[in-house]
């Protein structure tokens, strides 16, 4: 490890609780909690993942659970896990310089099965998880006041052939969570929105205060499922939900879910991390 790598691990950790764009001002000296949604690297094992991650400069990782811990240990990544390797995991989170961790589940309705992975999460250093499960809502919300984390629900592009699907919308999220607890809300996938024809920044107005996480993407084009790019090289304007989210005092992070060039993308998602680093320092 370069001495200016471990120098960026321990700045990020000191700046952590000042969230990626809350009350103190976004600078050179400021640490934007970026890094990767696992998806990114899904040819990969999580281990894998979490290496990749940090090689691309991030200092932040959702995992999806349910994936092989490491390139000879088929183990899947959930509630499961022996405390020997939910430990040789967490030391290995530790050694990359991973400071934020969230996790993609589904969470059960009964209580004591969430409570389970609620606890599991905890262990592995994560303070938020990303669902869809909004049949468990309830459940959801005492599991949020018991161990103190934040969830949101993942949007995907508007289907279709499924009316019932309406997790796409942000108006449908906003008056699901709206009459419950305040660390309930969206982890808001960017490019599924402009998949679905919306605007993102106006999907993050309508949100507001209800932002947990965001999946960062760039397109190719708005209205259909397109190519991801680089980020600042596609057509959604980045800088403009960099913008808004630092007006809302956004205290989450972001998770770059890049899904293409999928053997070899390590230095894409660089560039997309030096990107947001580089436009963050500059918002006013």
């Amino acid at each position: 490890m370069t001495r200016g790598r471990f120098l960026a691990i321990i700045a990020s950790g000191l700046a952590v609780s000042a969230g990626a764009f809350g009350a103190d001002p976004v600078g050179e000296n400021a640490e934007v909690k970026i890094g990767c949604q696992s998806y990114t690297f899904r040819l990969f094992s999580i281990h894998e993942a979490i290496e990749k991650t940090a090689e691309a400069g991030g200092n932040s990782i959702e995992l999806c659970l349910g994936k092989s811990l490491g390139p000879q240990d088929s183990t899947p990544l959930d509630a499961n896990m022996s405390e020997e390797k939910i430990a040789a995991l967490v030391e290995h989170i530790r050694k990359s310089g991973i400071v934020n961790i969230s996790c993609f589940t589904a969470i059960p309705k009964d209580e004591g099965k969430a409570r389970t992975l609620f606890t599991f999460a905890k262990k592995i250093g994560a303070r938020s998880l990303t669902t869809e499960s909004v049949e468990s809502l309830d459940t959801i919300e005492k599991m949020v006041k018991e161990f103190d984390f934040r969830v949101g629900f993942h949007n995907h592009p508007k289907k279709p052939g499924d009316p019932n699907y309406k997790l796409w919308d942000p108006s449908y999220v906003k008056d699901l969570v709206k009459d419950h607890d305040p660390r309930i809300g969206s982890c808001s996938d960017i490019g599924h929105w402009a998949t679905s024809g919306l605007n993102p920044v106006e999907c993050l107005k309508t949100l507001e205060g209800r932002v947990i996480n965001l999946h960062i993407k760039d397109r190719t084009a708005i209205g259909k499922a397109t190519t991801d790019q680089i980020l600042g090289r596609g057509v959604l304007d980045i800088p403009a939900v960099l913008g808004e989210l630092k007006r809302q005092k956004f205290q989450g992070c972001l998770f770059i879910e890049y899904e293409t060039n999928w053997e070899k993308s390590v230095p894409d998602v660089r560039q997309s991390v030096e990107f947001v680093r580089k436009t963050a320092a500059t918002l006013k």
